[in-house]
């Protein structure tokens, strides 16, 4: 099969493990925000932003690493065997100390104490999780990766919806019934963690059968050698999360100093409501990322790869660059499907900020490339760092200006440098013949065409929908033939 037909195919069905769930959190978002006041959704952001961060340190870059060396290793079944023990062991550290320690812990993220053990106990199964996935990854075997994946977000949403809508509806009606033992009013985030809880349990028990198998063979040396090719990712995926998530909060905590606590949570809340309507390009970048991870280091050693990697960016850049004008060009009725709630619609404004920076991080994933497959993800910590250093200090000159939008401008300032840089750096140390005259193009014209819908002409349908039929057209005139090739012809050359 041609390598790039298989790509996409795999694309595809990661594509469903990450589309699906995701939209399915989308329909949670209504959920959330019918259920809640602002300020209530906002300090759940919080409390998700921070298990963002801290999955990323449970990880501290084992998954890629597992990927790097067990794609290259005769015996296989070490490199599960000494991962496996690696996240466990450190899992269960982790979680014991933050029991132990719980108060301090609630005071240094600020998050009240009656959350932690619910988030502690999350970040304890998805972080047992993370060598199994990759496992199934690294095995292709993208169906019952996305069965699982899709299953956890099912159990996740089926739970809130229960807790949040029916079940008060429940007590409503019988006081009496048995349910009403498990009602409690103001209770909303903790039903939340509570199915996410839930749904981690499952996924786990569904995910065990790797460690039921494992010879728990501990080679330290090459531990020693993942964590030594793992640390830079590590740091590369604190610093990514905090491009992603951190705005939120020091969102909450810079207008809490300035305003109080309720203000700055309904900001945060209405925040984080809004962003979702960059789901759509997240949704596109996440499942071609993770298509396209394994293809990069798969073809690293066959003959003239960056020629396959130039083509795969292009294909990138023309599908994000119509996603991007696409959910512009229907913000508005998206908002009402996705955030029915008016009280959220005042940070609108972000919307296009957000899915351009989203576009830019898609991006910046598929040109690095290089230091990957180089063993030189030194410099992915180092671009990363880079961003997340523009994000806390844009955050924090102007959020006491602004507000929300400089969370907005902080996340795609830092992602915009992030694939500058990546390019940068790589041009010297790993050429690859990009078309820059056809990248910047696609991308040139989705973005004036979004300003011109969104800002221009205040989100009109009227002049939306005809750009963005006009920038369809440019695209299928000049790409038909190209994709006819991958996607009809059995042979193909790259």
């Amino acid at each position: 099969m041609n390598p790039l037909k298989k790509l996409f195919k795999q694309t595809a069905i990661y594509g469903l493990a990450t589309v699906i769930p995701r939209l399915l959190n989308v329909i949670l978002v209504p959920v959330y925000t019918s259920a809640m006041k602002p300020e209530f959704y906002g300090e759940l952001s919080v409390i998700f932003s921070w298990i963002a961060i801290l999955n990323v340190l449970l990880a501290y870059g084992m998954e890629t690493a597992f990927f790097r060396f067990f794609s290259k290793a005769d015996k296989k079944e070490t490199v599960i065997s000494t991962s496996l023990i690696s996240i466990l062991v450190s899992s269960i550290l982790f979680v014991g100390l933050g029991f132990l320690f719980q108060n301090s812990l609630a005071t240094l993220l600020n998050i009240d104490p009656k959350y932690i053990t619910y988030v502690l106990c999350i970040l304890g199964l998805d972080a047992m999780v993370i060598i199994p996935f990759a496992w199934l990854r690294a095995n292709e075997k993208p169906t019952r990766y996305s069965v699982i994946k899709i299953l956890n977000v099912v159990i996740n949403l089926s739970l809130t919806i229960f807790f949040l809508m029916a079940l008060p509806k429940m007590v409503s009606t019988n006081s009496q019934s048995f349910f009403a033992g498990l009602y409690l009013p103001d209770f909303q985030i903790s039903y939340i963690l509570i199915a996410n809880l839930v749904a981690s349990g499952i996924t786990l028990l569904l995910m065990v059968s790797l460690y039921r198998k494992s010879t728990y063979t501990f080679d330290i040396a090459l531990w020693k050698t993942m964590l030594k090719y793992a640390s830079p990712v590590l740091v590369a995926g604190v610093a990514y999360t905090i491009n992603e998530v951190f705005g939120r909060i020091m969102l909450e905590d810079m207008l809490t100093d300035i305003f109080d606590a309720e203000y700055a949570k309904s900001e945060v809340g209405k925040y984080a409501a809004c962003i979702k309507l960059a789901l759509f390009m997240n949704l596109f970048a996440t499942a071609f990322r993770m298509g396209v991870e394994p293809f990069f280091f798969s073809h690293s050693d066959s003959e003239n790869p960056q020629k396959a990697y130039a083509q795969i960016t292009n294909y990138f850049v023309i599908l994000g660059s119509v996603i991007m004008l696409s959910v512009v060009v229907f913000a508005d009725i998206l908002k009402m499907i996705f955030i029915p709630n008016p009280e959220y619609w005042e940070a609108m404004n972000v919307v296009p900020l957000i899915l351009l920076a989203s576009f830019f991080l898609g991006i910046y994933h598929n040109l690095s490339v290089w230091y990957k497959v180089s063993d030189k993800t030194r410099f992915g910590a180092f671009i990363s760092i880079i961003g997340a250093v523009l994000t806390i200090a844009i955050n924090y000159v102007f959020i006491p200006k602004i507000g929300y939008l400089a969370s907005a401008i902080a996340t795609l300032s830092a992602y915009g440098t992030m694939m500058f840089l990546s390019y940068y750096f790589g041009r010297s140390r790993y050429p690859v013949p990009y078309n820059f005259r056809k990248i910047l193009f696609y991308m040139g014209i989705s973005i004036l065409f979004s300003v011109i819908a969104f800002y221009g002409f205040d989100r009109s349908l009227f002049a939306g929908i005809p750009l963005l039929l006009i920038f369809l057209g440019v695209v299928y005139k000049l790409e038909n033939d190209k994709l006819k090739r991958i996607f009809v012809k059995k042979k193909a050359d790259i």
